[in-house]
């Protein structure tokens, strides 16, 4: 799958991957709040058999396959301990991931 990738602004080390380029109106708004502006990093294409350096490719593609966006928090991180509203607005099948 050919993924998008980009950089929150606002949040250090945190990205977010997109199935579609520039295709914002996917995610929560809860959650483009929490992220502010992204800048555009990277354009990838993305297998289940992909090494990530802190992601697990087969999860990225389910989330983005079923949501249209996948969440890569900076390790040891989680909206739920933030108690963030995007976490409580997002299907949260994995706490690490929205």
């Amino acid at each position: 799958m050919h993924c998008f990738v980009y950089a929150s602004q606002r949040k250090p080390d945190t990205y977010l991957w997109l199935g579609r380029r520039d295709d914002f109106e996917r995610i929560p708004e809860s959650l483009a709040l929490l992220l502010g502006d992204l800048r555009f990093v990277l354009e990838v294409e993305l297998t289940g058999e992909r090494k990530l350096p802190h992601e697990d490719a087969a999860q990225v593609l389910q989330h983005i396959e079923e949501h249209g966006w996948h969440l890569q928090l900076p390790p040891n991180e989680t909206l739920a301990t933030a108690n963030h509203p995007a976490y409580k607005s997002a299907p949260h099948d994995s706490q690490r991931d929205h």
